[in-house]
């Protein structure tokens, strides 16, 4: 009997969004390249470009122009959107998915 889960190529839903995908690479590289960021979250560049433009608009994400490349920080403290998140923060969110040392390093 054949196992149907070996034959599965790649996840088709996950339990985060692209925002929150998105999100945590920019956690783990503050310097990281769309491009890269993309490969990571398997979407286009594109759309990781949207949605570092749609976590700068809500205050999330400040984006530092370094020369020629891009470096981002972090707004912590910023509350989550959806009412099922009331009181939970971004630094919440990141606390579950990053290691300590990751949280830690963000932090500083």
């Amino acid at each position: 009997m054949s196992d149907p889960l070996a034959q599965h190529t790649g996840p088709s839903w996950t339990f985060l969004s692209n925002h929150a995908h998105v999100l945590v690479c920019l956690a783990r590289d503050r310097d990281a390249r769309l491009r890269d960021i993309a490969l990571q979250v398997d979407i286009t560049e594109r759309a990781v470009q949207k949605i570092v433009s749609d976590l700068e608009a809500a205050g999330v994400v400040t984006r530092i122009r370094e020369g020629r490349r891009n470096h981002y920080e972090l707004t912590l403290g910023e509350p989550l959107r959806h009412s099922l998140e009331q009181g939970r923060t971004v630094e919440d969110l990141l606390g579950a998915i990053l290691s300590a040392a990751e949280l830690r390093r963000l932090k500083r």
